[in-house]
């Protein structure tokens, strides 16, 4: 096999334990499994590596679910559905796609629609306990300032809770701006919420979901409710601090606003706050197939692109201080795929599987589209 001028040989013979990409190391703060009984843990796989979200003391898979798929038109993610129907197949393939991960060890699920929510609750009928699942709808949320009260929030988890057929969520996740512009009152609004549905069982944990990293290093600094943070990275990704090595001295500022005077890394350790990242795969850019391949999804897919996305995800996992990557999975064997990150990270990757994910990486990553060129605020973090 013949890619980027590397052969099937080279990609295997050589081995190292760097991944390059993240290039944290081992950072203090994070633990494994290890440390916990493995009976406390749901849906416990012993191939699987599993880490604590922070303060919320959830052990979940470093690899997990995110709620996208692809949609009829070759989308990434699915918004709503026609008089809160899920389709029989989409009810099929969901189903399928969480069994595959029960079966993986995989336990969080993140969802961000109205119809991840609906799709979710058929999927997870009769085995809700084998899911932590971390949820708000995002067209409900507080990207809308006018949503951001107690009653509107509330309206907002009570939706999630109906379509998803349950009476709690494990993790209230609500998604803020995109430009970070959510004022302190809008985000005091969002606790006091979040208080008001603790008392009432209907909401054990609080996080959220944001893109803009000073705003987000703001909130956890002023906010110790908050247990866990949802930001995008990817194999791109560097840390900055770290030893000047060839991978790592690449410096960017995208001049999108972002403040990269410091890890945001170093924020999230030191207030004990769980990291659940998004956009592994520049929201499928990554990929020859973006936008050509349509749902239903059929067959394995790519072995090339299979191999990026293991390798990606092993990359973003080197950093001890993400909890978890939760990359959207559309098939039974894109979830066995992202699974076997987890079961085989611990052995490290040659220097020809480094060298060739990040040829194709960078090549990818400048030619992000239009849609996505705010990824590169995440560039360094």
């Amino acid at each position: 096999m013949k890619k980027d001028g590397l052969s099937r040989r080279d990609f295997m013979k050589t081995t190292s334990a760097a991944a390059a990409g993240t290039l944290a190391g081992t950072l203090a703060g994070r633990a494994e499994a290890a440390d916990q009984p493995k009976s406390k843990i749901v849906n416990y796989n012993e191939k699987m590596h599993y880490r604590r979200l922070g303060k919320s003391n959830l052990m979940i898979s470093e690899v997990s679910l995110g709620g996208h798929w692809k949609n009829r038109n070759a989308g990434r993610y699915w918004d709503s559905f026609a008089s809160e129907e899920v389709p029989a197949d989409v009810a099929k393939n969901r189903t399928e796609v969480v069994s595959a991960c029960i079966d993986s060890g995989i336990n969080y699920l993140d969802i961000t629609t109205a119809a991840e929510c609906l799709s979710y609750g058929v999927a997870l009928k009769g085995r809700r306990e084998k899911m932590i699942v971390g949820a708000d709808i995002h067209n409900l949320g507080p990207r809308n300032s006018d949503f951001c009260n107690v009653k509107d929030q509330t309206r907002n988890v009570d939706t999630c809770l109906k379509y998803l057929r349950t009476d709690y969520l494990d993790i209230w996740r609500p998604q803020t701006k995109m430009d970070g512009s959510n004022t302190d009152a809008e985000v005091e609004s969002l606790v006091e919420t979040f208080k008001v549905l603790h008392k009432a069982g209907k909401v054990r944990h609080l996080g959220m979901s944001s893109h803009r990293r000073p705003w987000i290093e703001h909130i956890l600094e002023k906010y110790p409710e908050f247990e866990m943070v949802i930001f995008p990275c990817s194999a791109k990704t560097r840390e900055k601090g770290k030893p000047p090595v060839g991978e790592n001295v690449e410096e960017v500022n995208p001049g999108h606003g972002s403040d990269q005077t410091q890890s945001i890394f170093k924020t999230v350790l030191e207030r004990n706050v769980g990291v659940v990242t998004i956009k592994p795969f520049f929201g499928g850019s990554l990929f020859a197939s973006c936008g050509k391949v349509s749902f239903p999804v059929m067959g394995v897919g790519s072995k090339t692109e299979n191999d990026m996305a293991r390798l990606t995800l092993q990359c973003i996992l080197a950093n001890k201080a993400i909890t978890a990557a939760v990359p959207g999975l559309s098939t039974p064997y894109e979830v066995e795929n992202a699974a076997r990150a987890s079961y085989v990270r611990l052995l490290g990757q040659s220097a020809a599987e480094t060298q060739w994910l990040m040829k194709i990486t960078d090549r990818q990553w400048a030619n992000l589209p239009q849609d996505y060129q705010w990824l590169r605020d995440w560039e360094v973090v």
